[in-house]
Formats: C-alpha cells, sequence, structure tokens
C-alpha cells in the first residue's frame, strides 16, 4: 500500500545477509505515514566495510534529502543486543501535557546542539489530519435515506467488508491460512476527493445517491499521540548516536550538562534522573531510558554478582588456608586486571559493554589460582630440608621462578581461547577482557604477591613472631588468636 500523504517517519534498516533472508530488499508500510525501507547487505566476504560503516556512510547520504515539516528519517542498525526504542531515549515527565511537551521541545533543540546526537525524533510528532463526514439531515430526509444507511456506506469504503475466504493449500498438500476476501478502498484512495464525494449510497428506497448529496466533509486536526509507561503520562525524545561517540553514557553527559547550563526562561528547569521514575510530578523531570536502562540494569547486577563471588571466592581460601587475612592478600591482584583490560578497550576503540563485565568477573577465577600457586608455595618452603629457617626474600624469588610457568602456560591457554572472538561485534568486550587482563595481571602477580610479603610480613618473618607462624598452615588460627591476645 502506498500512502498519499507524506511519509512523518522513515526507518532505514541496515543488516547482514543471512543465507535464510530474500535476497530482494523489503518494504513494509504498516502506518500510511511511516515507511521501513529493510536493507539487506551482502556477505561479509563480499563487501569491504562492516554493517556499521556502512549505515554511517548512508546517514552522510541521505541528509541531502529534503523533508516535508516534521519529516523525519531514520537509519536503524539491527542492534546486536536487546531492543529498545532508541539507544538515546529521554522520558519527559510533569505536571501537565503542556508543561511536558514545551520540555520536550526544548530537550530537542539541546539534543540537536550534540553533534554526535543524530536521527532526533519524539513521540507525539505532528497531529495527523481528521477527515469528518458530517450528515446533511434534511437532505437526507428529503431523500429518504437514513444515518444508519449513510455511516454504513462511508464503513464499507473506508474500513472495507468481508466477503469471505479462500482455501489455500500448499504443493505439499498441507493447508495454510485462509486468503481473505474483502472489499475496500485502496490506501491511496482514502482522503477527500472527487472520486470519494461520487461514491454511491444506497437507501431504502433502493434509489443509489452520492456521498456528497447527504453529507458536508470537515479536515480538522487531530489529536497526538499519548503516550504512558506505568500508569505515568510521558513524553519521549528519542535519538542515536554516530560519530565521535557511540555509548549513551556520552551523549547523556552531553544533553545533562546543556540542560544545567541551559535558559529554561519561564519553564521550571527539569530535573535529571538516571533511574526510576519520580516520585513528584509536579516538576518536570527527565528520566533517562533506552540502551542506558539496560546498561545500568545489567551493571547493577552484574556488580552484585561479583560481590557474591569475591564472598565466595574468600570463604573457600578461608576454609582452605585456616586464616582470615591471607585470603585477601591473595584477592589483590584482581583489581590489576583493570588496568590491562582499560587499556584494551582504548587501544581497540570498543566500550565497555555487558561482555566485558562478564570477562572482568570471569578473571577473579583466575587470577586467584595465580595468587593461590604463589602463597602456597611459600607458605611450605618456610623451612629447608635440615629444618632451618630460609630467608624470606630466597622463598619469594623461588616462589616467583617455579611457579611462573604454570601460571603462564594457564594465561596464554585462556587468552589463545579468547582471540577467536576478538572480532566478534557482539562478544569482543568479553574478548578484550580475558586478553589483556590476562596479560597485565599474570605480569603483576608475580611481582605484587611477593611485594605484599616484602612490605608487610618480612620483619615479622625474620623475627620468628607468632604473626608470621599464622601464615603456615600448620598453624591452628586459634592459637594466632591466642598469641595476639596475649601480645
Amino acid at each position: 500500500m502506498r500512502a498519499r500523504s507524506a511519509a512523518r517517519s522513515v526507518r532505514t534498516v541496515t543488516q547482514p545477509r543471512s543465507s535464510t533472508e530474500a535476497q530482494s530488499p523489503v518494504h513494509r508500510c504498516k502506518r500510511p505515514e511511516q515507511g521501513d525501507l529493510n536493507v539487506i547487505l551482502a556477505a561479509k566476504h563480499h563487501r569491504k566495510r562492516n554493517s556499521h560503516h556502512i549505515a554511517l556512510d548512508l546517514r552522510e547520504r541521505l541528509k541531502a534529502v529534503k523533508l516535508p515539516q516534521g519529516g523525519v528519517i531514520k537509519v536503524v542498525e539491527a542492534p546486536p543486543g536487546p531492543p529498545v526504542m532508541a539507544t538515546l531515549l529521554a522520558e519527559i515527565y510533569g505536571p501537565d501535557t503542556a508543561t511536558r511537551r514545551a520540555v520536550a521541545e526544548k530537550a530537542k533543540g539541546i539534543f540537536h546542539s550534540v553533534g554526535y546526537i543524530v536521527d532526533i525524533d519524539d513521540s507525539y510528532g505532528q497531529p495527523r489530519p481528521s477527515l469528518s463526514v458530517v450528515p446533511d439531515r434534511p437532505r437526507l430526509e428529503t431523500l429518504r435515506v437514513s444515518e444508519s444507511e449513510l455511516y454504513g456506506s462511508v464503513s464499507m469504503l473506508m474500513n472495507g467488508r468481508v466477503l469471505g475466504y479462500a482455501q489455500q493449500a500448499t504443493r505439499t498438500g498441507e493447508g495454510r491460512e485462509p486468503l481473505e476476501i474483502a472489499l475496500r478502498l485502496p490506501q491511496n484512495a482514502r482522503y477527500l476527493s472527487d472520486t470519494l464525494k461520487a461514491m454511491p449510497v444506497a437507501s431504502s428506497a433502493g434509489r443509489l445517491i452520492t456521498l456528497d448529496e447527504v453529507a458536508d466533509f470537515e479536515v480538522t486536526k487531530g489529536s497526538t499521540a499519548l503516550f504512558r509507561r506505568d500508569g505515568r503520562d510521558a513524553e519521549m525524545v528519542m535519538a542515536e548516536l554516530a560519530g565521535r561517540y557511540e555509548a549513551p553514557i556520552y551523549g547523556i553527559g552531553a544533553v545533562n550538562d546543556a540542560i544545567n547550563k541551559a535558559d529554561w526562561g519561564s519553564l521550571p528547569k527539569p530535573v535529571i534522573r538516571l533511574n526510576g521514575q519520580p516520585a513528584d510530578e509536579t516538576v518536570p523531570t527527565v528520566l533517562w531510558d533506552g540502551e542506558w536502562e539496560i546498561t545500568w540494569v545489567t551493571f547493577r547486577d552484574m556488580g552484585a554478582a561479583f560481590g557474591v563471588a569475591l564472598l565466595g571466592i574468600y570463604i573457600l581460601v578461608v576454609a582452605q588456608f585456616k586464616n582470615f587475612r591471607l585470603p585477601l592478600v591473595i584477592l589483590t591482584p584482581v583489581p590489576l586486571t583493570l588496568i590491562g583490560i582499560v587499556f584494551g578497550h582504548i587501544l581497540f576503540s570498543a566500550p565497555f559493554s555487558a561482555t566485558s563485565m562478564i570477562g572482568f568477573i570471569a578473571l577473579a577465577g583466575i587470577i586467584v589460582r595465580n595468587s593461590i600457586l604463589l602463597v602456597d608455595f611459600i607458605r611450605h618452603s618456610e623451612f629447608d630440608a635440615a629444618g632451618n629457617r630460609r630467608p624470606l626474600r630466597d622463598i619469594l624469588l623461588e616462589a616467583g621462578a617455579t611457579r611462573f610457568k604454570p601460571i603462564l602456560l594457564t594465561a596464554l591457554a585462556a587468552m589463545i581461547g579468547a582471540a577467536v572472538i576478538l572480532f566478534d561485534p557482539i562478544f569482543q568486550g568479553l574478548a578484550i577482557s580475558l586478553l589483556f587482563g590476562l596479560l597485565s595481571s599474570t605480569l603483576l602477580t608475580v611481582l605484587v604477591i611477593p611485594a605484599i610479603y616484602i612490605v608487610f610480613k618480612e620483619k615479622s618473618w625474620e623475627e620468628g613472631s607468632d604473626d608470621r607462624n599464622c601464615w603456615r598452615a600448620e598453624v591452628p588460627h586459634t592459637q594466632c588468636l591466642q598469641g595476639h591476645a596475649a601480645s
């Protein structure tokens, strides 16, 4: 179907082509003022650019297209994660519709002022024109036509009437859904025209009368779309990010700064919220949603999971070494993985995503294993074969030289496995975290653990105090506590 009215929003979607997809572009039109053009790309080995670079180039080319007032062209890539209404989505809450719309329009202007925020749109749009058919009652009475007959004829023209269904069958003989047979005007004819005015209206007397004989036509401005979220009225300003920054946090930060610096005049300055609907709607509020909401929830839940993982590791190490302080030393290299992770994401110009956080959590177990190898060797090498106490520095050097090879082999095995997904668009963050986190932590673990022993334990080790003995597996923890109490 074709819409006669100018399209308000055209979404151009670019995505790679799979073997199950059609080989030709598909055009869908769910609403008469909107249209979707699905651009199916060739396979990766048939093109030199990835889908994201093609989308950026397409967006630049479409800037030259002249649009009618209120028209918007969007270039939307198929998202690798959960679908959202837009990458950057601001929900505007307020006491009334007029205030919300005014704040939303001001926010749209701020969106336009940020260079890397593109495809800006809103939820309310332009009011739809409404065509009203007003019966001329004196003429209806003169021509003996009832209002129900008039409305029935108009309804059949606009909405159509189902006359029946045709059964369909495939080549295999299996039945399909019946094909509807309906009588209705085509979509491109459903507007005020001479053809519509000349449409016949059947009367009870059997006479056919043209529609304009018994009705007048009025074209009025319709209402805008109304949105509610969780029972709250809201206006939405949507946008995408392209160019300098593409993670939503950068766009949110730039818009927040502009909102705080803007002159709001007679409008109340909105309150900015990053999560959760406002409790007080008497003051306008800008609530960030879209990809930011998914990021917020994901990292909140993963942060809690990471804390539980560290607690579980701590309990296991306490159960193994019968000591409450030694696990803290073993867990010290875990934050060191962030050094390599941050460097790796900068090197590849990749955002720190949810998969990056998964890699950081997974590294905790690997790095703790390396620390345990070192600490366990140090604890069991305190005395030589003759039973004499050995110097701490000699033990640390021997531990590093002996355990470095198995630690390095463990890290290399995990790094080789992660390298396979290094250029995957979804799991690249996981690969970067594993590769560079393992590289930095492996090198730093063999340095940090001995350094901690030197700084905190060398003096007590050489003096042979009870505190030093508490690091040995042969000394029960109750004896350590008694020794500290006595001292």
